[in-house]
Formats: structure tokens, C-alpha cells, sequence
């Protein structure tokens, strides 16, 4: 079955693994730390390395629009990139429209880079997201005095219209979000004075620590209400800084949890980002009876990383507390098949930011569980799975809507749901994962491509 806006749909039908995973193996670059690299050398003077550097569709969308804003971007071996950048307040308006694809972070951040340069831009997606909403970065920039024009409900194409002097903001995120949050900084960066963000509750910290690498200057506060102040002096000379781009946590969950729930699996991922902010699923999977072992903890590029082992365990249902959701936001749908495979009930509290990610998240993996035959229920923002006990029934079709960690998702359950279960399209796994398929090959998946 072909999802109606992707022609060159790629379906997959997944069957029971056959045999335990093992092998050792290294996941993508993080993509959130690609995006962040390439933004920040363009806005850089100098010449700036970057290894290891996620070559997934959504960076290379960045890549693209950074060398359209005029610098030099140029990959010199697989993961391994050199950009030369113009410096703050120097990007040049780009001569085409900027078609970000499928990428929201790369859209939303890089709206604050447009909205502080004196140029006019437009930018566009594909059909996913000129549905997602733009309005929650729109809002907050047009205090800089930027102009936006975009579709209804603030959806792209969007034109922007933006400042060379632009205001500094003071600004508190109504709801916790990383890219809201970084694009704001972002704006703040061309700005005289200084740029105040207050978050509700710690997001992903990508953003202030790559700033801190490049040498501007950020001072983080705790609020007594467990959120944070980012404080960011306005135009910094931001110097060139060889960046080394840790594995994606976010894709190391899909391995992981095969790894978890197909019997005798043990597996090892080496050098995956450790970000506190971003390591949620694996607490919540130790909390659940996990066999994950962090081993060889250090530090690259300002970030921490570390070697994962992992094995088949039997897990059970468990309460994710509405705080820990930034530091997972994207790992639920995943998190779900663990869940709809453990033994008991689980409830994923506050998971509001789940109905605008690529697609409504949160519904897609409601439909993705009961079409499979696992019960779950959907109560005000909380996600309730009810666990199997090592019984996912399958059997269904699973409509992906051009979502990338939804189809692997339904990957992972497929390789332990008693049944075959349909995929509807794989070909934007490649969007976050380029290769994943043929990676969980190696490791034994049975994937028949």
C-alpha cells in the first residue's frame, strides 16, 4: 500500500526474526548536531572541519541552503566536510527559493538566521512539511521587526523579510521546544544587546553549547521552576572551531530496542551522543528492566559520548513522567513498541508536542500499535500502552504519512509481532538514517529488500 503524496513509495514487509542480533556497530552522526555544525561554521570567520557529519537527506537540505546564503560547503569524504564562513550579519540573500524537504529543525532554525540578515528569502518542504505549523517560530521572530508571509496557519512556502540591525528578544517558550528555543538564539546572534530565552522545562542543549564552542558568549540559569534562562550577548565573533559529530542517540534507539525484544540479541553501538538532555530513553528502558550498559564515557567536541551494550531483556510497563518528554520527544513511537511488547501497562505523560512533529506523532502511533493489535488509549496529553507480554499479534498495515521514525518503529515490531506486518513506505528512513535497513542486516534483522 502507497502513502497517496510519496510516488516512489518504498513498502516493506517485515516477518518474525528468525535468529538473535549481534555485531557491533556505529549509527549516523547526530542529526541534530549536523544541522547545528553547518548553521554555525557558515556564521563562522574561517575555515571550519567536520567529521562525522549525519549525510541524511534533512542535513543535506541545510548544506544546500547554507552554500545558497553564500558559504562554502563542500564534502571531502564520506562524513567528513570543510565550510568556509562569512561571519556574522554576512550571509548573502540566496537567488532561489530554499527547499528545506523534510526537515522542521533545519526550517525552523534557520528561520532566526533569515529573520537577522537584511535580505528577503523564501523557503519551502515537501508535502509533509508545508503541513507542519511555522507559526510557533514565526511569532517570536517578528519581534526582531522581520516580516513573515506564509500560507494559513503560518505553513510554508513563507516568505521572510529580514533585518541587518534586528531587536534582541526577550522571549518565554509557552511550550518546551529545542527548535523554537535555537531559533530565537539564532536571531539573537546578529543583534545588539543581549537575547533572553526562558524555557519551561531543559531542552536539548545543542544549540548553547556549539554557540560556546564557537566563542560566543552564553550563560545558562535554573528558574525554581525547573526550567532555564539562556542569556546570549548579541554579535559575537564567532571563529571557526572543528567540530567531531557524535552517533545519533535518536537512531541508536531503533537498534536498541530490536536489540531489547528479539530473544538472545546482544549488541554493541559505539561512540553515541550522551547529551543529558537527550538520554530519556534509555533511562525510561533501565527503568523498564533494560540490559543497557553505558560503557567508555568521554568527551568529544564539547559533547559526551559513549559505547552501548545491550541485550535481549524482559521488560515491563513503566510511567514516563511528563519532564523527562524534551529529552525524548522523538523516541516514542519507538518507546511504544517496547511498551506494546513488555508485560503490563505504560503511561507516557505530557506528549502534547508529539501531534506536530512530521505528522501527528501521536496519533500515527496510536493507528501503528492498534492496527497490530496492541490496545493503547489516548488520555488528554498522556499516551497509555497496555504491554503484550512478549505477544504483539501484527498482522496489519502501517501508514507512515511520510514519517521517518515511524517507519522504523514499525520495523523493530515487525521483527516481534507474530504476524507479518505491512509497512506502507520506508524511502524516507533515509531522511535521519541513510542505510538503517541494510544496518540491522548486519546485524541479523532479515530485512528483504
Amino acid at each position: 500500500m502507497t502513502h497517496a503524496s510519496s510516488p516512489s513509495a518504498r513498502p516493506l514487509r517485515v516477518t518474525r526474526a528468525q535468529a538473535p542480533l549481534s555485531g557491533s556497530i556505529r549509527v549516523p552522526g547526530d542529526k541534530s548536531i549536523s544541522h547545528r555544525a553547518l548553521m554555525f561554521a557558515s556564521l563562522a570567520r574561517g575555515e571550519t572541519h567536520i567529521t562525522g557529519l549525519l549525510e541524511g537527506e534533512d542535513v543535506l537540505r541545510t548544506a544546500a541552503a547554507m552554500r545558497a546564503l553564500g558559504a562554502q560547503v563542500a564534502q571531502h569524504a564520506p562524513g567528513d566536510w570543510r565550510v568556509s564562513g562569512l561571519g556574522i550579519g554576512k550571509l548573502r540573500e540566496p537567488e532561489d527559493v530554499l527547499d528545506m524537504g523534510n526537515s522542521g529543525t533545519a526550517a525552523r532554525l534557520l528561520s532566526g538566521i533569515l529573520a537577522s540578515h537584511g535580505m528577503v528569502s523564501v523557503m519551502t518542504g515537501d508535502a509533509s512539511l508545508r503541513r507542519r505549523p511555522m507559526k510557533r517560530v514565526m511569532d517570536p521572530l517578528a519581534g526582531t521587526g522581520a516580516t513573515f508571509m506564509a500560507r494559513e496557519g503560518g505553513r510554508l512556502p513563507m516568505a521572510i523579510h529580514g533585518l541587518a540591525d534586528p531587536k534582541p528578544l526577550d522571549y518565554r517558550l509557552p511550550v518546551a521546544s529545542a527548535q523554537v528555543k535555537s531559533a530565537v538564539l539564532l536571531a539573537g546572534l546578529n543583534a545588539q544587546g543581549q537575547t533572553r530565552v526562558e524555557e519551561p522545562v531543559a531542552t536539548r542543549d545543542h544549540t548553547e553549547n556549539m554557540l560556546r564552542h564557537f566563542g560566543a558568549h552564553v550563560k545558562v540559569e535554573e528558574t525554581p521552576q525547573g526550567g532555564r534562562v539562556i542569556l546570549l550577548q548579541g554579535r559575537p565573533d564567532l571563529v571557526a572551531r572543528d567540530v567531531v559529530v557524535p552517533g545519533d542517540p535518536s537512531s541508536a534507539a531503533f537498534p536498541i530496542v530490536a536489540a531489547l525484544l528479539v530473544p538472545g540479541a546482544d549488541i554493541i553501538i559505539s561512540t553515541v551522543g550522551l547529551n543529558p538532555l537527550r538520554t530519556g530513553l534509555f533511562i525510561t528502558l533501565q527503568e523498564m528492566g533494560a540490559q543497557l550498559e553505558v560503557t567508555n564515557i568521554r568527551t568529544e567536541g564539547g559533547e559526551l559520548v559513549g559505547d552501548l551494550h545491550v541485550r535481549a531483556s524482559s521488560l515491563k510497563g513503566v510511567t514516563v513522567p511528563a519532564d523527562r518528554a524534551p529529552s525524548m520527544i522523538d523516541e516514542y513511537p519507538i518507546l511504544a513498541v517496547a511498551a506494546a511488547h513488555a508485560s503490563g501497562v505504560s503511561r507516557f505523560c505530557g506528549v502534547e508536542e508529539l501531534r506536530v512533529k512530521e505528522s501527528d506523532r501521536l496519533a500515527a502511533t496510536v493507528a501503528l500499535l492498534e492496527n497490530n493489535g496492541v490496545k493503547t488509549a489516548v488520555e488528554g496529553d498522556d499516551l497509555v500502552v497496555y504491554g503484550t507480554s512478549n505477544a504483539i499479534p501484527g498482522g496489519g498495515v502501517v501508514q507512515t504519512h511520510m514519517d521517518h521514525r515511524l517507519a522504523m518503529s514499525a520495523s523493530v515490531l515487525g521483527l516481534v509481532a507474530q504476524n507479518p506486518v505491512e509497512i506502507d513506505d520506508t524511502a524516507f528512513i533515509d531522511t535521519s538514517f541513510p542505510g538503517y535497513l541494510q544496518l540491522m542486516n548486519s546485524l541479523g534483522a532479515g530485512f528483504a529488500l
